[in-house]
């Protein structure tokens, strides 16, 4: 059985920051509807790389490990996310009906074009997210709803991946791993983006590589910093977060005694 995802509730933040670009990695485990007030954002996803703007409205789909540097504009950086939880999705499932129409794609993330639907949904949210209060919980879940049913308006074919409860299918582990690597993830979570549980993640872990999960992870994050330190020209401290090495430290240890000298002699 698979490794359940960590149910969360239905959620909307305003992200606010001021100063520099700020890095990090995430799970996204629900679908989440984003719009980016100022700054701009990468994004890795996969393989996969997106780049948006001030003005952008994003659908990401719920169970993905992604990589992101948020820049600050001349307002700083500021966005609004919509978490959709699937209590919401569930108590929705007999009241709307799933439109077979428009294309559907399998990326996690999904530019979407603008619409007087979803500025008058954004301008909406304005005095629940200047004012904390216990009303909040009761309106949230109203809202996140009223969300729900503009995307199916306006793009149908998103009622495909938000009606979807299945949990994660088996799916090719070597491809996932090499996709994923530098992902600093629990391996229970990795277990259960691959269709897996813990047990059998590790057992088919060790089938295909002949070792073991963690081992593996260290060897490739250091294989792709020893190329990105001798033959790119990157210092290690622009690197180890980005490998998934915690801090510089345990990165300049672990690569001295892979390669026999520290990392900042190449």
């Amino acid at each position: 059985m698979n490794t359940a995802a960590t149910a969360s509730p239905a959620r909307i933040a305003l992200n606010c920051y001021s100063d520099k670009p700020i890095e990090g990695e995430a799970f996204v485990a629900d679908h989440v509807f984003s719009y980016i007030i100022s700054g701009t954002q990468d994004m890795w996803l996969g393989n996969k790389t997106w780049s948006f703007k001030a003005g952008d409205y994003r659908f990401f789909r719920r169970n993905q490990l992604a990589r992101y540097v948020k820049r600050p504009g001349h307002d700083g950086f500021r966005s609004i996310s919509v978490h959709i939880d699937q209590a919401t999705l569930r108590s929705m499932r007999e009241e709307v009906t799933i439109s077979s129409s428009g294309h559907f794609t399998n990326d996690p993330l999904q530019l979407l074009s603008p619409n007087h639907y979803f500025s008058s949904f954004i301008d909406s949210l304005s005095p629940y997210l200047k004012n904390d209060s216990a009303l909040n919980s009761r309106i949230i879940p109203l809202k996140v709803k009223e969300l729900v049913c503009i995307l199916l308006q306006t793009n149908p074919a998103l009622g495909q991946p938000l009606f979807d409860f299945t949990a994660p299918g088996k799916i090719d582990l070597e491809a996932f791993m090499h996709e994923h690597y530098r992902y600093n993830v629990d391996l229970s979570r990795f277990a259960f983006l691959t269709g897996r549980s813990l047990s059998t993640f590790k057992r088919d872990f060790q089938k295909l590589f002949q070792v073991t999960p963690n081992r593996w992870l260290v060897q490739r994050r250091l294989q792709e910093a020893h190329y990105l330190i001798k033959d790119q020209h990157k210092k290690p401290a622009d690197i180890y977060l980005d490998l998934g090495f915690e801090d510089l430290s345990h990165f300049s240890f672990a690569y001295k005694k892979a390669f026999g000298s520290a990392p900042t002699l190449h």
